[in-house]
């Protein structure tokens, strides 16, 4: 049998319009599909406990998916790499790309060591409509403000590509010895408490679940998505963020959706205008942390620098915290994060102000 290739697995869990394993698939060979928990390359920006609490139950559905076949592993990617390298045989590597610095530096990093070894190593475009380098403005330099540049720059560049369909009866390699189970990961917590069942208990957390989650918004909270999203107590939002940041839908798919939508029930007006404009703030939020990967710490307007901030005791933490600091609306809103997981967008745009 040929040598299989190795599909590496991170914010991209499904079959369905993932790059990565599509051209896998096209090999005429075996495929590795793999997940890596790599704490130790996100340092500081590792998972907190809630979206541990997800990935858990993401991989338990995409190992179902992939009929057991999903090899799992715990470490530094590039060491785990390298072991699934040597024991499989494999002398291809393919991945999605992901845009958060820390990634961007170490795939980087082992693309470059795979290559030295003669290890073909792809990596693909699985999660933005468009990528970072591609929309600049005229003088081709980084856009700064939204506006521009996603009437100018985004949408000048044409629509984005089709989302592709999951790959027919693809063939998987054997599992090697050093896979691991996904309770090895130690993803929920040692004292589970109520807190991360209730939240669990909202969400179907599948590529199913994404797919059922948006034809539910196209059907009855895209009417009057524009006015109503500015309503927290009106159902007009989408509720796919963490469906998007996990992967279990692209944004290819959800911009593609919305558009067969407009044409089947012949609409061509604001809602679905704002819809899509709001995936294209995805985009610029990407597109930000891609071109000043020190945002999170400094502000990408120097004129904030001088902004004033208050030294909140702890105590005034944890009522902010747990939703008990007497301001009705971020009180609900707090509350509602912790009964669901979830927070409206205008809810969180007060929350943390």
């Amino acid at each position: 049998m040929s040598k299989p290739v190795i599909v590496w697995f991170r914010q991209d869990l499904r079959l369905r319009d993932h790059p990565a394993f599509y051209e896998a698939c096209l090999q005429d060979r075996p495929v590795l599909p793999v997940y890596i928990l790599d704490d130790e390359a996100a340092g500081e920006w590792k998972m907190g406990g809630a979206s541990r609490v997800w990935l858990y139950h993401a991989l338990k559905n995409l190992q179902e998916e992939f009929e057991g076949h999903l090899v799992i592993c715990k470490g530094n990617a590039r060491q785990e790499l390298q072991k699934l390298i040597e024991e499989s045989g494999s002398e291809a590597v393919y991945w999605n790309r992901c845009y958060e610095p820390w990634q961007i530096e170490r795939d980087k990093d082992i693309k470059k060591i795979l290559e030295q070894k003669g290890i073909e190593a792809n990596s693909f475009n699985g999660s933005l409509l468009w990528e970072p380098w591609t929309i600049k403005n005229q003088s081709g330099e980084p856009y700064k403000v939204f506006t521009p540049y996603y009437r100018k720059g985004c949408l000048a560049a044409g629509e984005p590509d089709e989302p592709l369909p999951a790959p027919d009866s693809p063939i998987y390699a054997q599992i090697p010895s050093c896979s691991l189970s996904i309770e090895d990961l130690d993803l929920l917590p040692h004292k589970e408490g109520d807190w991360a069942k209730r939240i669990i208990s909202k969400w179907d957390i599948s590529e199913a679940g994404a797919q059922e989650r948006l034809n539910e918004f196209l059907k009855h909270g895209l009417s009057g998505y524009k006015e109503g999203r500015n309503n927290p107590a009106q159902n007009h939002v989408s509720r796919l963020s963490s469906y998007l940041h996990f992967g279990h839908v692209s944004p290819r798919q959800v911009w593609n959706a919305a558009k067969l939508y407009a044409s089947a029930h012949q609409r061509n007006d604001n809602d679905i205008d704002c819809f899509c404009s709001e995936i294209g703030w995805r985009e610029f939020s990407h597109s930000l942390l891609y071109h000043f990967p020190k945002l999170p710490r400094e502000n990408l307007q120097k004129k904030f620098d001088q902004f004033p901030w208050r030294q909140a005791s702890e105590d005034e933490l944890d009522r902010w915290r747990y939703g008990r600091t007497g301001y009705p609306i971020v009180d609900a809103a707090m509350r509602e994060l912790w009964q669901t997981g979830y927070m409206h967008n205008r809810c969180r745009m007060i929350v943390g102000s």
